[in-house]
């Protein structure tokens, strides 16, 4: 009789153990979908990962950087800011190939706002968990090479918007899973290898 009970007793602790665990996961997973709703995100392919390629995206970054201010400026939510992305692929568009054109190269780029799959992202201040997000994405020329990723909204990649803040578009306990990475670095991993898992399930 006290094996059961004491054996009842241990399998109850596990069992409220293995649901803490779970409710905790849950909690982190919502504050990364949050971050996943929250931004719009900017994503150029090189053509390939010639250095010449390569100097090349980098230049056409720099050229479309310097208009997202104007371009997103009136932007108040991520979803005018995709309304606007979309809206606005034909004019990015001429930046881009304007300065594939003026350095010479024969290939063109190709503007689009649709979902990609990143793993997880550092940047300077911010990490972005794994996942699906909305992205404003220029394929270079083949797109075969390495690719260069940032925020467009809020405009924390950009030079001359030095005010803006994930917070401006999610909640401040989101913003601090992103900007304080560090102290979610196990979690950060659960999430990435959490959504693998659902990346390989939905191709099925």
């Amino acid at each position: 009789m006290k094996k059961t009970v004491r054996k009842n007793v241990e399998l109850g602790v596990l069992f409220g153990l293995i649901c803490a665990i779970v409710l905790n996961f849950l909690h982190f997973e919502a504050r990364c979908d949050e971050l996943r709703q929250g931004v719009l995100r900017l994503h150029i392919i090189a053509n390939s990962d010639d250095e010449a390629d390569q100097k090349l995206k980098l230049e056409v970054r720099d050229e479309i950087l310097k208009s997202s201010t104007d371009i997103f400026k009136n932007c108040n939510s991520t979803e005018d800011a995709i309304i606007t992305a979309s809206e606005s692929i034909e004019s990015i568009n001429k930046i881009a190939n304007k300065v594939i054109n003026e350095k010479g190269f024969s290939y063109n780029a190709r503007v689009s706002v649709e979902d990609r799959y990143f793993d997880t992202r550092e940047y300077d201040d911010f990490t972005l968990p794994a996942g699906t997000y909305k992205s404003l994405v220029v394929d270079i020329g083949k797109a075969q090479g390495k690719n260069w990723w940032c925020v467009v909204f809020p405009c924390v990649c950009v030079p001359t918007a030095h005010d803006a803040s994930l917070s401006d578009s999610v909640s401040n306990e989101a913003a601090d899973t992103a900007e304080n990475a560090k102290k979610y670095k196990v979690k950060f991993k659960t999430v990435e290898l959490y959504e693998k898992i659902k990346k390989l399930f939905s191709k099925n």
